[in-house]
């Protein structure tokens, strides 16, 4: 008897696994750019190259159909929920041969600061960079000494040092490249990563 009740469940949920609808949704890209995804199996493939495009598998077929920004934010309200921010780049820059940010950097910086303290469980990198004026000796302790000190105003800020890391790389890695002594604004800087 119980080997009959067993094999009865079991046949039941082997039917009920194959009316399981599978779907697959392709959403917008973050920055507004074109995107596609082939979905293809043994049913056959679907090309999805729109945002909210979407195909439905379900028994040994697919079926391709356009969804909505609601249809998305309801069904998948949890799955949406649960993603981590997606990362973020901060440029700030540096006044010729020191640590001091230029003006419009000190402004950007309030909203950065704050932008970062929302973020949950964030790790940042802060990653000094200088000019090609100087030693490539000294150029390497004012990029880390950039770096350093704004990793301190954002651990000020209430955002955990654990979660932060601060490297100086230099001239190495120019926005601009330049000739040595060449003093260039946009290589003066610091980049804050934040993932």
């Amino acid at each position: 008897m119980n080997k009959t009740i067993l094999c009865v469940a079991l046949a039941g949920s082997l039917v009920l696994s194959a009316c399981t609808t599978e779907r697959v949704v392709l959403l917008p890209s973050a920055d507004g750019g074109q995107s596609a995804v082939v979905v293809r199996d043994p049913a056959g493939e679907v090309l999805l190259n729109q945002p909210y495009a979407a195909v439905k598998r379900r028994l040994d077929s697919n079926v391709g159909y356009q969804s909505s920004p609601e249809e998305v934010r309801e069904r998948y309200a949890n799955v949406l929920a649960a993603q981590p921010a997606r990362p973020r780049s901060y440029v700030l820059y540096f006044e010729a041969g020191g640590n001091i940010l230029t003006q419009e950097s000190k402004a950007a910086l309030v909203n950065i600061r704050k932008e970062i303290a929302e973020r949950a469980a964030s790790e940042v990198m802060v990653i000094g960079h200088t000019d090609r004026v100087g030693s490539v000796e000294g150029n390497d302790k004012l990029s880390l000494q950039r770096a350093e000190g704004l990793r301190d105003l954002l651990i000020e800020s209430g955002i955990s040092a654990e979660k932060m890391e601060a490297v100086g790389r230099g001239e190495r890695d120019p926005l601009v490249p330049t000739a040595d002594e060449v003093d260039e604004p946009k290589n003066r800087r610091v980049e804050i990563n934040v993932r």
